[in-house]
């Protein structure tokens, strides 16, 4: 999730929903300064119990925060406590259980991409030897409870926390027990991005399906290949989802203006603190009649944190958040980005994904992802089918965007290779999670702990 890094002294008023529509057209960039953002998050787990660590013990959160700034990270003080890092990488924040991510820095192509992601698991491996720290790669805790689970200092959360369990069932576990992997992607203009809304919503479900890695709850299988895509399902049906009205005629920056300002607010952040706002309109807010402000009106700032409050699987802010995928290994967070960088950002590879899924009926893509966390590969494709059907094409699609792109490393390869891992998913027929679930039944002879062997970094 978002965390503030900074506060800034002035921010302009809004005063109308035009200012508010405005905000994303400002995120329009040629071609050329196209960048890649890419954000994953890890579970933290002591290597003597594989007890998730809380804050402020010895050799916890905290301490792991502070060990990092001799890599030349700078803290992000909340209350007097550290929350986050700033650094050349972007910045290091920590979700609501202590789960940590990197939200990387804008890059210009995939193997800068992949090098700062090594950086920091390097970086967090040197820092975890020392405290006797492990990081799990998975989309889910496979063991813990919610009461097992720390609760991190920040006041988001504890606001969010509150307001969750009155608005769905699973929107704790979303804060506490879940992990992802997710890319930021630019646009050139309102009918490129809306092309590529498009495009990223109807696939997916396709991301879900290969980067399905969450097959287990408190130590046994929960039904699910992705029950961190399930969770979902019921978290908010206020800000998440398919939003089948991107797929509308007319739809661009105004509409998805409408949908933000219909998105229940969760707090207002005003001199370091975080008000709470949960469940107030931001329509209110506009005019002015906010009732824990009264007579104030929002700032782009406020406009800016209300945007990251809303969870469907494509977000826009002045980019595009493709959000679809679980957590895992250190192969699969640089075979994200090639996915959808692939798919996206050359215009060839953007009409080839688009014909594909064009036709496809609301009711046939809200099917296929409501499918897809149990199904995976196998969930019902519009106009038949398995999903693993056209699973090859997209990435056939998705490599030849990358190759049309043309960026190499110093050794002269394209940025095809990160594509590799989900070919091989595709190859095998098997999803990461039927892996896992394959090796519980056999050679784990039941026993979930067996996964910190195999999926820590």
């Amino acid at each position: 999730m978002t965390t503030k890094t900074d506060a800034p002294k002035h921010s302009p008023v809004i005063d109308s929903r035009d200012q508010l529509i405005a905000s994303f057209a400002r995120g329009e960039k040629p071609a050329e300064r196209w960048r890649i953002g890419t954000e994953h998050e890890k579970f933290v787990y002591s290597h003597a119990d594989h007890h998730a660590p809380s804050y402020d013990e010895p050799g916890g959160i905290r301490d792991l925060l502070m060990a990092l700034t001799e890599f030349g990270w700078t803290p992000v003080l909340e209350g007097g406590k550290v929350i986050a890092l700033t650094g050349a990488d972007g910045s290091v924040s920590l979700e609501p259980a202590g789960q940590f991510e990197l939200s990387g820095a804008p890059l210009e192509n995939l193997h800068e991409t992949c090098a700062e992601t090594g950086r920091h698991l390097d970086q967090v491996k040197s820092v975890g030897e020392r405290f006797d720290i492990g990081f799990l790669g998975l989309g889910m805790w496979p063991d813990k409870a919610r009461a097992e689970l720390p609760v991190m200092p920040k006041g988001r959360y504890d606001i969010m926390r509150r307001h969750m369990p009155r608005v769905g069932s699973l929107g704790l576990d979303m804060m506490l027990r879940t992990c992802t992997i997710q890319v930021n992607l630019d646009y050139a203009s309102e009918a490129d991005m809306v092309k590529k809304f498009r495009v990223g919503l109807a696939l997916q479900p396709l991301a879900t399906a290969l980067f399905a890695n969450s097959p287990f709850t408190e130590g046994k299988p929960n039904g699910m290949l992705s029950f961190r895509s399930h969770i979902w399902s019921d978290t908010d049906p206020h800000r998440t989802g398919m939003l089948p009205f991107v797929f509308e005629d007319g739809f661009g920056y105004e509409r998805y203006a409408d949908y933000a300002l219909d998105v229940p607010m969760y707090f207002v952040y005003r001199d370091g603190r975080y008000i709470d706002a949960a469940g107030l309109s931001f329509r209110d807010f506009l005019r002015g009649e906010l009732s824990v402000l009264p007579g104030e009106k929002p700032t782009l700032d406020d406009w800016t944190d209300h945007l990251s409050t809303a969870f469907p699987e494509v977000r826009l802010k002045t980019f595009l958040e493709m959000r679809g995928a679980d957590g895992g290994p250190w192969s699969r967070i640089c075979a994200l980005p090639a996915l959808w960088v692939g798919l996206l950002y050359d215009q060839g590879a953007l009409d080839a994904a688009w014909d594909l899924v064009r036709d496809w009926s609301l009711e046939e893509r809200q099917t296929l992802r409501d499918s897809v966390p149990r199904l995976a590969l196998d969930a019902p494709l519009p106009g038949g089918g398995r999903l693993r059907d056209i699973a090859g094409a997209v990435l056939d699609i998705a490599h030849a965007g990358l190759a049309a792109r043309g960026r190499g490393n110093f050794a002269g390869d394209n940025e095809t290779g990160f594509l590799d891992p989900l070919r091989e998913i595709v190859r095998s027929g098997k999803v990461p999670a039927e892996v896992l679930l394959e090796r519980y039944h056999g050679a784990w002879g039941g026993d979930v702990s067996r996964v910190y062997e195999e999926l820590s970094f």
